[in-house]
């Protein structure tokens, strides 16, 4: 995989961290990584990308610099509050499509969060699959202070922290530390330092490399397909179709037979070294 420079000038970049692991990066320390309609453009393409390249099992969503994200950039604030009702609508929308693909993407995805992270970046942590935060990381649904409401970010934060927390945080603007979003349900696990968050996420790619890729593509599926659901027939007969497809499916045999011939699955390559 190749580093990329999109027309936002290298404002969002993928790159290879490691033996299919891919990184989604934020790279506008500059503006404290603060995002625009070109850089959601960029990183819905990017996405898509990382999505369809059968080498990546892995996505890693991080940011260069001091903050994961000071959110939308006040120019562009400016000038959509500029635009009419018609262009507001699609440019929201555009957001929408962003964090819908980020949270859909088939690949597990893992998101490392130091500094700020404000406003529609709450919202990106809040659509990955797990979160690692540094002890100094701070969040913060900082609309209200704008007169703006985080509408867009609301399905994924709602499911993340909670209705509870929702309805204080919303409409209070506080910030909120680390270890609050880790009691929330935002945020999975806190390191010290940004070099020690490093660590604790190779210690989950190293966990994540002995796993089937598409065991867990299909174990994210699963959650989407159960999550606030009845628990009816229906239900039931799609889970348990769920297992029968994947255990007669080639890496569902090839894993069994991994496992009872004591032996490392084909999917644990030899370049999988490359996670430290």
């Amino acid at each position: 995989m190749r580093d990329i420079s999109e027309d936002t000038g290298g404002s969002v970049l993928l790159r290879r961290r490691a033996a299919g692991v891919a990184e989604l990066v934020l790279n506008r320390a500059e503006k404290s990584n603060a995002f625009d309609d070109s850089i959601i453009q960029a990183l819905i393409a990017r996405i898509a990308e990382a999505d369809q390249d059968p080498t990546v099992k892995v996505v890693i969503l991080r940011s260069e610099g001091k903050h994961f994200s000071a959110g939308a950039d006040l120019a562009w604030m400016q000038r959509m509050a500029a635009n009419s009702h018609t262009e507001n609508l699609e440019d929201a929308r555009q957001l929408g499509r962003l964090l819908e693909n980020l949270n859909t993407l088939r690949k597990p995805t893992i998101a490392l969060v130091q500094g700020a992270a404000y406003g529609g970046a709450v919202g990106l942590a809040a659509a990955c699959d797990i979160v690692i935060a540094s002890t100094q990381a701070r969040f913060c649904l900082s609309e209200v202070k704008l007169g703006l409401i985080p509408a867009v970010i609301s399905p994924y934060v709602v499911r993340a922290i909670g209705e509870r927390q929702c309805r204080r945080y919303f409409i209070t603007a506080e910030v909120f530390s680390a270890e609050d979003a880790m009691n929330f349900g935002l945020v999975h696990l806190i390191a010290d330092s940004n070099e020690a968050m490093e660590a604790r996420c190779d210690e989950l790619l190293r966990q994540m490399r002995g796993n089937g890729p598409i065991a867990m593509q299909a174990a994210k599926s699963l959650i989407m397909a159960v999550s606030h659901k009845p628990l009816d027939g229906t239900m039931i007969e799609d889970t348990a179709r769920r297992i029968a497809d994947i255990r007669v499916s080639d890496e569902g045999q090839e894993g069994l037979g991994a496992f009872l011939h004591k032996r490392q699955p084909s999917w644990i390559s030899e370049n999988d070294h490359d996670v430290q």
